[in-house]
């Protein structure tokens, strides 16, 4: 069977663990392997800071807090995204308020936010899905017109951009995942990005379980104590050694990804040259990182009998999000905005390819050949 995902695995990551244990001696988190992960995403994106944490979902838990969000809050986003986007906000009390997506890059649509804004909306949260820019310069046209916060779920993004402008470092806060469905991956983890140095502060105590611990480490107090709320959202050291063996050949790991992307980009154009499926789209201004590479069938039924066919032969091929909008959470949580007039027929169409590190030619190829069989 070609799995879908693989973990990403370079080759030093049980010699960092190792090292970690048996020579740092400290497990716990923010020693070296923390902050070399820190820095490198400090310096490939262009942030003031960025902190390695637990999960994306934690990262998107404490921007609501740096948000300030309280019960009867309201916070823009798409309905095509994974439940975490919205729970980080919920717990705050806010009500999330959906906007239907684009159909060609599956992202929000950005002339669409401006009309699901009330008085009660505090922040917008733009998801850049497969690693494909939103609309990011009227996005964020919208938040300074109506003093809003943007909060860029870029858990899929890692290494894109939005006019050569990193994913994740364009709005007032950034999120990455590192899960092991990731590009890059600790098993279990992600990354806050901070783009103001003012809540930098802010942001370390919440890390710290409420105390400043950090500033204590720097020498910049004598003692560190509890001084504010805050939750543990630092990884372990361990986790953390995991993901440096592949950020130090950051380079290596996305351009392998991109050929794979472009190998199934060219083996199924004839398809999508006669109609019979459509591709992902690209904007000229975005720079995906190959996250993903899916396809849209005609409709639910024919997805289905695909998946079907492609696992049945071998190849282990899977759909996406159910919309939120129509969830059990989604409907008692939030609202939809307008009409859905793309979220539900796109999200039911998609069909997302085996795509990884370890992925061979020939298994892509035997897949191309599946879907060609399937059409044929």
């Amino acid at each position: 069977m070609i799995n879908f995902n693989e973990p990403t695995f370079t080759g030093k990551e049980f010699d960092y663990i190792k090292d970690v244990i048996s020579v740092e001696c400290m497990m716990c988190g923010d020693g070296k392997y923390t902050k070399k992960c820190n820095e490198w995403l400090e310096n490939n994106t262009g942030v003031k800071k960025a902190m390695l944490t637990t999960s994306c979902t934690h990262a998107l838990e404490m921007t609501a807090l740096l948000c300030d969000i309280k019960e009867g809050d309201e916070v823009i986003m798409p309905s095509f995204t994974f439940c975490s986007t919205a729970d980080a906000f919920v717990l705050r009390g806010a009500t999330i308020v959906f906007v239907d997506i684009r159909p060609d890059t599956m992202n929000i649509d950005e002339e669409k936010i401006e009309e699901a804004i009330t008085p009660k909306t505090r922040a917008i949260v733009p998801v850049h899905y497969a690693g494909v820019g939103c609309e990011m310069d009227r996005i964020m046209q919208i938040a300074r017109d109506h003093s809003l916060y943007v909060v860029e779920d870029a858990a899929q993004g890692i290494m894109a951009s939005y006019k050569g402008k990193p994913l994740g470092s364009i709005g007032d806060f950034g999120t990455l995942s590192f899960h092991e469905t990731k590009n890059f991956t600790m098993g279990e983890g992600g990354a806050i990005l901070i783009r103001d140095k003012d809540h930098i502060c802010q942001a370390e105590i919440l890390r710290e379980k409420g105390t400043d611990r950090a500033r204590f480490f720097r020498g910049e107090t004598d003692k560190y104590t509890w001084v504010d709320k805050g939750s543990s959202y630092l990884p372990s050291e361990m986790n953390a050694a995991y993901l440096w063996a592949q950020l130090e050949v950051a380079d290596h790991v996305f351009n392998d990804r991109i050929v794979k992307w472009n190998r199934y980009y060219e083996a199924l154009s004839d398809l999508k040259a006669k109609g019979i499926i459509e591709l992902p789209y690209v904007p000229e201004y975005c720079t995906h990182n190959a996250h993903m590479f899916y396809i849209k069938t005609k409709d639910l039924d024919e997805r289905g009998k695909l998946i079907s066919y492609l696992y049945t032969n071998g190849s282990h091929a899977v759909f996406h999000y159910v919309p939120l909008h129509s969830s059990p959470a989604g409907l008692r949580f939030g609202r939809m905005a307008g009409e859905d007039k793309y979220t539900t027929r796109e999200s039911d169409r998609l069909v997302r390819l085996p795509l990884h590190y370890n992925l061979t030619d020939e298994q892509i190829d035997h897949t191309c050949d599946l879907i060609h069989k399937f059409y044929g």
